[in-house]
């Protein structure tokens, strides 16, 4: 059995979070068509929470070390990446944007990417077609056609009559599940930083 690398990215800023759960369900969606195609999966998810000094610092000195770094080099050399943010004033989180500028312009270029994001409300629904793909199309990544948002109120009702969110979400992960399988694993990414000396190692931590 071949095995691919799906990296999910979470935004959510709360513990636990909607954002965190959307990831998890996409995340198995695509994982269980995969196995349906004799592809194993390793998800390695990074929650952005977790990273957000990093990420701010990495802004300000132009290294990401440490985790950060990490989930850098887990993120650009996934076989497939799904990203999810929280919606504020109808565009994705500061922080999932910082994140995704740390990100080298050229790091994502053909790489199966499924978006998705969360709200309180379904006026923000159509936040991941007019500001996530975008953003990812400026990566050149290979945005799948299915897009998930999750209102609050999604995750209460049952049934596809009733709540389209399941459907949905299986229809994006075997969208991404099969770009995924049919490509070739991805060799090892580079790491544009390894000639960059630590700096706590210079100044004797």
């Amino acid at each position: 059995m071949t095995t691919r690398t799906i990296a999910v990215v979470s935004g959510g800023l709360s513990q636990p979070s909607s954002t965190r759960m959307l990831a998890d369900r996409l995340a198995r969606a695509a994982t269980a068509v995969l196995a349906e195609r004799g592809v194993a999966a390793e998800v390695v998810t990074i929650e952005l929470r977790d990273l957000a000094h990093g990420i701010t610092d990495a802004l300000l000195t132009g290294f990401p070390t440490g985790e950060l770094r990490s989930a850098l080099e887990t993120v650009t050399g996934a076989d497939g990446v799904i990203a999810v943010t929280p919606v504020f004033m109808t565009s994705y989180s500061g922080l999932f944007k910082s994140f995704v500028d740390i990100i080298d312009k050229d790091a994502l270029r053909e790489v199966p990417v499924l978006i998705g994001a969360t709200g309180g409300t379904p006026r923000h629904s159509l936040a991941t077609e007019y500001a996530m793909r975008p953003l990812f199309a400026y990566l050149h990544a290979d945005v799948v056609g299915t897009a998930v948002f999750a209102a609050t109120e999604d995750w209460a009702g049952q049934g596809d009559d009733v709540n389209p969110l399941p459907a949905r979400i299986e229809r994006a992960g075997r969208e991404l599940a099969e770009k995924v399988a049919t490509r070739p694993a991805r060799a090892a990414a580079t790491d544009e930083f390894d000639a960059v000396p630590d700096f706590a190692d210079l100044l004797g931590r």
